[in-house]
C-alpha cells in the first residue's frame, strides 16, 4: 500500500464534485486536510496548484496536484487501493476501523435520504464513482465475518445499492463473486502476514 504522505483537499464547502472525494477519502480511510477555498478571493495554494483552471476540488499529494473530481477519484483509487480502513486489520484495530467506516458511511446515508440515486431522481456520475461499494462491500463483509451496511443503520444506502445492482448493464458486468473473494482475501492475508512479521 503506497504511503499515505501529506494530503490536502482543496474544495468549496457546497460542492458536490467536491464532496464525491471527501467520501471516497474517509471511506478509504485516507488523513487529510480540508481546505475550503473561496472562489471569489482565490487562494494562492489554489491558484499554485491549479493555475490554469483555478477550479475545485484539487487533490494534493506529497506536494503533487491532480484536478477534476472524476481524475482525483480514480487517482485515490489506484493509489490506496488497498483500502478501505480496517480491511487489512485484525484484532482491535479492525473493530476500530469498521467503527470508523460506519461514521463514514452516514455521509452517504444522509445524502441519499429521500433519494433514488445520488443526483436526484436518475443515475449519474456520482453514482458510477461510487458505484464500487456496491460490489465489493459484501465481498469484504464474506470475508471479514460482519456487517458494515445494513438495512437498519443504512435504509437509503441499502436501496441505493439495490437499485445500482438492479440495472442490466451493471449487474451483467460485475467481475464473478467467487473470484473477488479469492482475490481479496489473498491480499488481506498477504498484508495480515507482512504485519505480523514486521512486528515480531
Amino acid at each position: 500500500m503506497a504511503d499515505q504522505g501529506e494530503v490536502k483537499l482543496l474544495k468549496t464547502w457546497s460542492s458536490l464534485f467536491g464532496l464525491r472525494v471527501v467520501w471516497a477519502l474517509k471511506l478509504k480511510g485516507i488523513p487529510y486536510e480540508s481546505v475550503d477555498e473561496d472562489l471569489t478571493n482565490k487562494s494562492d495554494l489554489l491558484l499554485q496548484y491549479n493555475p490554469v483552471h483555478t477550479k475545485v476540488p484539487v487533490l494534493i499529494h506529497n506536494g503533487k496536484s491532480i484536478c477534476e473530481s472524476l481524475v482525483i477519484l480514480e487517482y485515490i483509487d489506484e493509489t490506496w487501493s488497498q483500502n478501505p480502513q480496517a480491511f487489512t486489520k485484525e484484532g482491535r484495530e479492525q473493530e476500530e476501523g469498521v467503527a470508523s467506516i460506519a461514521e463514514n458511511l452516514k455521509l452517504l446515508e444522509a445524502e441519499l435520504e429521500g433519494k433514488k440515486f445520488l443526483g436526484g431522481e436518475e443515475i449519474g456520475i456520482p453514482d458510477f464513482a461510487l458505484g464500487w461499494l456496491v460490489n465489493l462491500v459484501p465481498v469484504f463483509e464474506e470475508i471479514l465475518g460482519l456487517k458494515i451496511v445494513d438495512e437498519e443503520r443504512h435504509p437509503s444506502l441499502s436501496e441505493w445499492s439495490r437499485r445500482i445492482s438492479d440495472i442490466p448493464v451493471i449487474e451483467e458486468s460485475w467481475p464473478p463473486r467467487d473470484k473477488l473473494v479469492t482475490k481479496w482475501a489473498a491480499i488481506r492475508d498477504h498484508f495480515l502476514a507482512t504485519a505480523r512479521a514486521s512486528s515480531g
